[in-house]
């Protein structure tokens, strides 16, 4: 998992999710989340480009980033998933509540 924040102008952190989303890179994932949050960023990416697979805890994290994002007014883009995993994220109602590019 990697993490980057852009330009500070633009307040905008980029999280890699890395290949395998599961309960030990989830809780990874969620704490940078939460912190990039709490550093005040204003829109989080998280850029699924090297994700193969999304378990139902790593779901269950993301909707835990998704709520505290919303709670700081934080707006959250998902980027590069898979069809597989942009699927899953549909039917379980992830994408009512962030961004998909």
């Amino acid at each position: 998992m990697k993490a980057e924040l852009q330009k500070q102008e633009e307040r905008t952190a980029t999280i890699f999710a890395g290949d395998y989303l599961n309960k030990i890179t989830g809780e990874k994932i969620e704490l940078e989340c939460r912190r990039k949050i709490q550093a005040g960023c204003d829109t989080l990416v998280v850029n699924f480009s090297e994700t193969e697979i999304v378990n139902s805890i790593g779901v269950s994290i993301l909707l835990g980033v998704i709520d505290a994002a919303s709670q700081a007014e934080t707006k959250v883009v998902f980027t590069e998933v898979s069809e597989d995993t942009s699927q899953l994220f549909e039917m379980l109602g992830l994408t009512n509540h962030v961004t998909m590019q």
